[in-house]
Formats: structure tokens, C-alpha cells, sequence
């Protein structure tokens, strides 16, 4: 017998749009698929077989995320099929600081009502994100909320889990003064600082839609640009030289996230000048009269990770990024002194 119940849908939950969001999703899903998967979505949980070849002590390591009030921008903009690549992205590139390479994610999918093409679309973005960092998305869940939220908005969370070679775990102890610290390049506000960003700009439909000079594009299209995902970069660096420590600067910018990599004793000496900051974030500054250490204390300014190696191999892993596909560039050293992040 179908499933279905009339005494449910009357209470908002209406269960047969779920079974078609699960129709609409599947093609995008088959992208991701890979040998390590072992079941289709659907099922009570996502069966994964490892391949461990070559790694003699494997390790899992794990992170979870969202967007953020990034989310709302997709709201007001009615484009759901990016964020999705936000909430990989946030996931995956934690994981990789520890030189870990993801395995697989699931999503989860809170809505005031279950739109099953919206549901497909953003599942189509997060699938986007998942062969970005080949993974595999192995399952999820949509949750629909009535009286929780309004009907026309959902949150959007998600968890990777990734394996790596205990010999290989990237350990920031390993690190010393005259290291070089390389940035690789963000393709904007990435998942971080919205908030903010929405108080600065009053963010509605008109403001959204405003085109910008110094952007080359309209506000809202610039701020719903997905957060790059840095595995491919990260992995292939790992593979050409020995990486002492990775940072992915999310939310607290350069003076929270650089010190989550640097032993004690150890700071990153950074030029003002060597910094490439994206024209998005001096649009920021300007427009909510914002100080210069609050932007580099909330935002990513332009950097999406910074590695640290032996400055013996600073042009072979400049060069090793690039060849990725990511844009690197040497961006400072570390020092001996227990100040964290110094930006003179």
C-alpha cells in the first residue's frame, strides 16, 4: 500500500512531496556516486566501504556545518542551487587542515514546507559540491516544520566524514620560525560574516539587484558566490611537498583561524601590502565604515586557506596549488613570538 496520510498533510506535513523530492533528487545524487558506495538514498543509513590501500593506520576525521544567514540572500534572490556547494564546502575544508580527503557527506534539510523542486534544487548544489571534493553523497534527510519557520524558507546543514594515514596527519608542531605562509585565493565572502554583510547593505531585492563597477557584477550575484572547496589544492600539494600546517579562514577571519594552526610560541608575520584583497570586501569596509582589524577579524578578505611549509619549497607549493587550478601567492612567515597573527 502507498504511503500516505490525509490527518498529516492537514497538519502541514505533507509526506508524498517528500517520496517526489527523493524522485527529483536522485539524478543529481548519481553524480556523486563512487565505488565506495554501498547503498542508494533511501535507506535508514549510507553504507560506505573504505579504500585503504596504501594507508597503513587510517584515521577518520569528521566536520560539520551550514551557510549561515548566507542563506538568506538565497531567499530574497530565489536561487537555491549554490548553496548547496556552501555547505560541502564548509565541511570539507575543515577536514582537509588535518591532511584528511573526504569520503562521503549527508545533508540535512529543515523547511517550513517541502517544495519538492526547491528540495531538488538545492540537493543539486550539494551534490555540485560533493564532485568538487569527490566525494560521495550518501544520504540526507528534509524535515518539514510547519509553525517552525515560514513556509517559504529552510535551513541547510550537513557532516563529511574523510580518512587519512596516521603517519600523515598534518601537525602543526612540526612547525618553526622562517616557515613560509602561502594564501590560497577565496572566490569571495565565502559562507562567513553575513550578518554582518546584510546590516552594511540593508540587503533586500532592490539593494541585491544593484550593479556594482568595482564588482563587474550585481551585489547579489557576488555575495551568492559559492565557497571554493580547496581538496583537490590541498591533496595535490600534500603529494609534492610536506605540509606543516593548513588554515581555513572562516568566520574570525585571519586573527581566529590562523592561530588554530600555530604551536605555541609561533606567530604569522603578514605584509598589509602582500595581502590580495578582494574589491567585495573594500565595497564592505567603505559602505559600513568598518575598521580594518574588524574586517580581518570577521571575514576571509580574499584568503581562503593559508598553508605553511619550509620556505625551500614555497615556489614548489605555490606552483603545486596552481596546477590545481587554485590561485597561491606567498603571503607571509612565521616568527618567534606569541601574538598569533601580526599584519603590519
Amino acid at each position: 500500500m502507498k504511503s500516505f496520510s490525509d490527518s498529516y498533510k492537514d497538519a502541514g506535513v505533507d509526506v508524498t512531496a517528500g517520496y517526489k523530492a527523493v524522485e527529483l533528487m536522485k539524478q543529481h545524487v548519481a553524480r556523486t556516486m563512487n565505488k565506495g558506495v554501498l547503498s542508494g538514498i533511501g535507506g535508514f543509513g549510507g553504507l560506505y566501504e573504505l579504500d585503504l590501500t596504501g594507508i597503513k593506520k587510517p584515521v577518520l576525521v569528521s566536520g560539520t556545518d551550514g551557510v549561515g544567514t548566507k542563506i538568506k540572500i538565497a531567499f530574497i534572490m530565489d536561487k537555491h542551487d549554490t548553496v548547496g556547494i556552501d555547505c560541502v564546502a564548509m565541511c570539507v575544508n575543515d577536514i582537509i587542515c588535518c591532511g584528511a580527503r573526504p569520503q562521503f557527506f549527508l545533508d540535512y534539510i529543515a523547511c517550513g514546507k517541502n517544495e519538492p523542486e526547491k528540495i531538488a534544487k538545492i540537493v543539486s548544489g550539494v551534490a555540485e559540491g560533493c564532485v568538487q571534493a569527490e566525494c560521495a553523497l550518501i544520504g540526507g534527510e528534509t524535515a518539514e516544520h510547519p509553525g517552525l519557520m515560514p513556509e517559504d524558507e529552510y535551513d541547510l546543514a550537513g557532516f563529511s566524514v574523510g580518512v587519512v594515514d596516521k603517519d600523515k596527519i598534518i601537525r602543526p608542531e612540526n612547525q618553526k620560525a622562517g616557515d613560509v605562509m602561502i594564501a590560497i585565493k577565496s572566490s569571495g565572502v565565502h559562507s562567513n560574516g553575513f550578518s554582518l554583510v546584510r546590516k552594511v547593505f540593508n540587503v533586500n531585492e532592490q539593494n541585491l539587484a544593484r550593479h556594482y563597477s568595482e564588482l563587474g557584477a550585481t551585489l547579489g550575484s557576488t555575495l551568492l558566490t559559492p565557497t571554493r572547496i580547496y581538496v583537490k589544492a590541498i591533496m595535490n600539494l600534500m603529494d609534492k611537498v610536506t605540509v606543516k600546517s593548513v588554515s581555513h579562514i572562516t568566520g574570525g577571519g585571519f586573527y581566529e583561524n590562523i592561530p588554530r594552526s600555530l604551536p605555541d610560541g609561533l606567530s604569522a608575520k603578514i605584509e598589509r601590502s602582500a595581502v590580495q584583497v578582494l574589491p567585495i570586501f573594500e565595497l564592505i569596509a567603505q559602505a559600513g565604515k568598518i575598521p580594518e582589524r574588524d574586517m580581518f577579524n570577521t571575514f576571509n578578505m580574499g584568503v581562503g586557506m593559508a598553508v605553511v611549509v619550509d620556505k625551500n619549497d614555497a615556489d614548489k607549493a605555490v606552483a603545486a596549488i596552481k596546477e590545481a587550478g587554485e590561485e597561491a601567492y606567498i603571503l607571509g612567515e612565521l616568527i618567534d613570538s606569541d601574538e598569533g597573527v601580526i599584519i603590519c
